[in-house]
């Protein structure tokens, strides 16, 4: 066994047992991890206030050859990031991109991602109330592509043509992207005008679209995760986020 030391995003917390918590971590060096955090709700814990949702820190560790469960020895905190909380559609948002990586996420180092979410949240934290659901859209489909997930928006899923860029197309939630006009009246999926289309693929690339209306968009990102992302299996967090949007 020995410890080692990388920086560390706390994507989920939870109690466990009276005193300590079990935090899911994505840290830059070993990946998506589960860690115990022992003593961590005692009044008088080096850990008080630090083991947040969304928390960036140096993380060290009893890291051991297959072993789930890892002992947390150490936290320095980076950023707090507790704008995070202080907002509903922020903190869906947020959890959002968390649950994506936990969901995929392996215990291979994947240094670029890291980086990715951290300055993903950092966005999220920053931007204004104005922007915040576009801004969560893209910084989703970003982490999509990423993760390498990307639609085909480009070329055409059935045939293959290059598809212009004033072209209207459907959507083929099966096939993974965009049908062209030759081929959408027997591919089914949902209609994805050239406008719409173009505000995609601003979005996979990390860039907010100024979306006049943003439901469509949802639909669109959430058949797409249940299709070739999440395998049917629903997240909790865009349940959350259709209802904070509701309000």
């Amino acid at each position: 066994m020995s410890v080692v030391t990388t920086d560390a995003i706390i994507l989920q917390a939870f109690p466990y047992g009276d005193t300590s918590r079990i935090l899911r971590l994505l840290t830059r060096d070993h990946g998506v991890r589960s860690a115990i955090a022992r003593g961590a709700t005692r009044p008088k814990s080096r850990y008080s206030g630090l083991l947040e949702l969304f928390t960036e820190g140096a993380a060290s560790l009893y890291l051991k050859q297959n072993q789930e469960l890892l002992t947390l020895s150490g936290f320095e905190l980076i950023r707090g990031r507790q704008a995070l909380g202080n907002d509903l559609m922020r903190f869906g948002g947020a959890s959002l991109l968390s649950e994506i990586v936990l969901r995929t996420g392996s215990e291979e180092a994947q240094p670029a991602l890291y980086d990715q979410l951290a300055a993903a949240l950092d966005t999220l934290a920053a931007a204004h109330s104005d922007t915040i659901e576009s801004i969560i859209l893209a910084e989703t489909w970003a982490l999509v592509a990423a993760l390498g997930f990307a639609p085909s928006l480009a070329e055409c899923v059935s045939c293959a043509r290059n598809i212009a860029d004033d072209e209207d197309t459907r959507f083929s939630y099966s096939a993974g992207g965009a049908l062209c006009a030759d081929c959408r009246d027997s591919g089914g999926g949902s209609a994805l005008p050239a406008h719409a289309r173009a505000a995609l693929a601003q979005m996979l690339e990390g860039l907010p679209a100024q979306l006049q209306l943003t439901a469509g968009h949802w639909s669109l990102l959430e058949r797409y995760l249940d299709h070739h992302v999440l395998e049917g299996s629903a997240l909790r967090s865009l349940a959350f986020l259709s209802a904070t949007r509701r309000m």
